[in-house]
C-alpha cells in the first residue's frame, strides 16, 4: 500500500512538472508493458486468495489516475501551444492590404466596347466576318472596279490572286447584304482588323481597326446619316459637338462625304490640335452606291441606305490624347497603366 501511494505521488509531480516531450516519456515509464505500474503485478503471487483482488483493483486504480493525469496535462500543453501558435501567427488587420497588379483594357478595346454599345442602344447588330477575304467581297461587291488604285498590289496584301487580307471592313458589310438582302431592314456596325500595305510611322500602320455601319431600308436619307453620326460623335467626345459633311469619293457611296467634328479639345474656337480651324476629320461615310444594291440582290429603286466608317486608332488618339500610333502596338505595361479605370 505504501509502495502504491508513494509511486502514485511521484507520478503525479514529474506529470504536473512536464513539459510535451517529457511527457510521452513518462508514459512509457509508467504505463508501458514494462512500465512501473505493471511491474506491481509482479507481487500478485506473494499474496493471498483474498488479497490479489483487492490488490489488483488498487494498480488498476493508480493507473487510471496517472492516465486522466496524463491526459489532462496533454491538454494542458495542447492548449498552451495553440495559444502560443496564435499570438505569433496573429494578423494586424489594421495594416494595409496588398496592392494586388490589376491590368486594364486596351485603349482600342475601350472604344470599340464604347462604339459597340452606342449603336447597340439605336438598334443595331454587331457582325463579324473573316480577315483572310476574297477579291470578291473585298472589292467587287463594293463597286470597285479592275484597274482601282485600291487593287494595287503596293496597297493590299494580297496572299494568292483571288485572296488578300481584308484591306477595309466593307467586306464584312458586303456578306451582310448578300446573306440578309431577303431580311430587311438592316442595322449593323462591323468593327475589326484590316491590312494595307503602308509604312509606319506616327501616324500610319499597316494594320489598324476600323469601324463600318450600314444601314438599308425604305427612305433612308442623309438627314438620317447625319443625325446618327451626331450622336455618335457626342457620346464619344462632347455633347456639344457638331459635325459637318464635305463631298469626298469612295466607290460603294454615292453621294459620298468627309466628315469632320467641332475640336473637342478646343470646342471649335481653334487650337493646335485642330491646326486653328476648330475642325477635326474622323471618318468618311456616304448613301450606298446603287450597284452596291443591286449586286446583292436588293431593289435600289425602293430601297436605300448609308454607310459610314471610322478608324478606331484615330478614335483612340483623339479621345486620350495619344501622339503615336504606334504606341498602341508596342505593349508597354507603362503606356497601358494610363488607362485603368
Amino acid at each position: 500500500m505504501l509502495d502504491l501511494e508513494t509511486l502514485k505521488n511521484e507520478a503525479l509531480k514529474a506529470i504536473s512538472e512536464a513539459d510535451s516531450k517529457t511527457l510521452e516519456e513518462l508514459r512509457i515509464e509508467y504505463l508501458s508493458k514494462k512500465g512501473k505500474v505493471q511491474s506491481l503485478m509482479a507481487q500478485m503471487r506473494d499474496l493471498s486468495a483474498e488479497e490479489k483482488p483487492k490488490f489488483g483493483q488498487l494498480v488498476n486504480d493508480l493507473k487510471n489516475s496517472i492516465s486522466t493525469a496524463m491526459d489532462e496535462k496533454k491538454r494542458e500543453l495542447d492548449a498552451a501551444l495553440m495559444e502560443m501558435k496564435l499570438q505569433s501567427e496573429k494578423l494586424d488587420i489594421t495594416l494595409d492590404a496588398y496592392k494586388m497588379k490589376k491590368g486594364t483594357l486596351h485603349p482600342l478595346t475601350l472604344v470599340q466596347n464604347e462604339l459597340e454599345d452606342i449603336f447597340i442602344g439605336m438598334g443595331y447588330n454587331v457582325a463579324e466576318g473573316p480577315e483572310l477575304e476574297s477579291d470578291l467581297y473585298n472589292f467587287t461587291r463594293a463597286n470597285t472596279p479592275e484597274g482601282h488604285p485600291a487593287r494595287d498590289m503596293q496597297d493590299t496584301f494580297y496572299v494568292d490572286p483571288t485572296h488578300l487580307l481584308r484591306s477595309q471592313t466593307t467586306a464584312i458589310q458586303m456578306r451582310v447584304l448578300e446573306q440578309e438582302h431577303d431580311h430587311l431592314p438592316i442595322k449593323v456596325i462591323c468593327p475589326g482588323k484590316v491590312y494595307r500595305r503602308d509604312d509606319d510611322d506616327a501616324t500610319h500602320s499597316h494594320q489598324f481597326m476600323q469601324c463600318e455601319g450600314l444601314v438599308i431600308g425604305e427612305n433612308i436619307t442623309v438627314a438620317d446619316l447625319k443625325g446618327t453620326l451626331e450622336l455618335m460623335i457626342r457620346e464619344l467626345f462632347s455633347k456639344d459637338a457638331k459635325i459637318r459633311f464635305r463631298p469626298s469619293y469612295f466607290p460603294f457611296t454615292e453621294p459620298s462625304f468627309e466628315v469632320d467634328m467641332t475640336c473637342h479639345i478646343c470646342g471649335g474656337k481653334g487650337c493646335p490640335t485642330c491646326k486653328g480651324t476648330g475642325w477635326i476629320e474622323i471618318l468618311g461615310s456616304g448613301m450606298v452606291h446603287p450597284n452596291v444594291l443591286e449586286m446583292a440582290g436588293i431593289d435600289s429603286h425602293k430601297y436605300t441606305g448609308f454607310a459610314f466608317g471610322a478608324g478606331i486608332e484615330r478614335i483612340a488618339m483623339l479621345k486620350y490624347g495619344i501622339t503615336d500610333i504606334r504606341d498602341l502596338y508596342t505593349n508597354d505595361i507603362r503606356f497601358l497603366d494610363g488607362f485603368k479605370r
